[in-house]
């Protein structure tokens, strides 16, 4: 497995950002499958899917670009590990070093994908898709918002004018919302269950909230009418999309009723619009809380094999 640090030479193939240090260890009973980050990886080779040439190895993230989309107290709370405990049980996660610097490479893996997504036109961050942290704090799993960060830096070095976040995940990023909801170069599109967390919705520049139960049709009527006309009106240059699992049936907090094959058929669908309008698109993972890791572990995986059949 390669690092990234070569200023993104690599062949013509799907470049995936994993590091070992995405499986954070967790109390036993924790109800976060951290475990899938190893899994996702392990069934993409075993398959044939991938080879070990497809994966590449982040590096931390520069800090400027962490304090360029969240506070410095923010910041400097996080890395001194003196973030309030109130703070850190919103987080769900125990604080520790190894912790933010998962975080911090989590975060330049989607940095990296960026650059591969403009050589190749697509590439995936098998972790990522942290939109619950806030300019200012973390919570839902999410200390740093890997594709705020993302975003800012391709605004900033000039690489995108015009930035679209499919957010379809089964919970709002509301963090990500909250962090442009002045930035009128980045168009925030979340589409989520209504009656789930966070209870609290902030205001993406369009929300869609979908009812308890939605199924396959529903969902996918929905989305089939939604994200071209997002893509007309808003003419973006770049698309961020948070590919989470956690839409499906088998999924124990996310109250709606989507099928496997329906998953698919949503990653599939997104990836036929950045296609055609030929917009370089990078895929951060997002949520999965199915008891049953098989069944996270094959949505999943499903992301990558489709943008390897689609792209490749």
């Amino acid at each position: 497995m390669k690092d990234s640090s070569d200023q993104y030479a690599a062949k013509n193939m799907l470049q995936i950002a994993y590091s070992p240090i995405y499986q954070h260890p967790l109390p036993e009973g924790h109800r976060f499958p951290m475990i899938k980050y190893e899994l996702i990886p392990e069934q993409l080779i075993y398959e044939g899917t991938c080879t070990t040439d497809n994966f590449f190895t982040p590096q931390p993230v520069d800090e400027k670009w962490i304090l360029r989309t969240h506070s410095k107290d923010y910041w400097e709370d996080l890395k001194n590990l003196k973030i309030d405990p109130k703070m850190i049980r919103k987080i769900g996660f125990p604080l520790s070093n190894e912790l933010v610097q998962r975080e911090i490479i989590i975060a330049q893996g989607t940095i990296d994908c960026c650059h591969f997504a403009l050589q190749f036109g697509i590439s995936l961050n098998v972790a990522g898709g942290t939109h619950h942290a806030y300019s200012n704090r973390g919570e839902g799993f999410c200390l740093l918002n890997d594709v705020g960060i993302a975003a800012n830096y391709l605004l900033d070095n000039q690489l995108a004018k015009k930035i679209l976040v499919v957010d379809l995940d089964v919970h709002q990023g509301n963090g990500t919302a909250e962090i442009f909801q002045n930035e009128e170069r980045v168009f925030t599109f979340s589409m989520h269950g209504k009656e789930n967390y966070p209870l609290h919705k902030e205001k993406s520049d369009l929300d869609i909230e979908l009812q308890t139960y939605t199924q396959d049709e529903a969902y996918l009527s929905i989305l089939y009418a939604t994200l071209p006309q997002i893509i007309e009106n808003q003419k973006p240059d770049f698309l961020f999309f948070i590919s989470g699992v956690d839409i499906l049936s088998t999924d124990k907090l996310g109250k709606l009723s989507v099928s496997t094959q329906g998953c698919y058929r949503r990653d599939e669908f997104v990836f036929e619009q950045a296609l055609k309008n030929e917009l370089p698109i990078v895929v951060s993972m997002g949520g999965g809380y199915s008891p049953q890791i098989r069944d996270i572990v094959e949505a999943h995986c499903n992301t990558f094999r489709l943008a390897e059949k689609m792209f490749f």
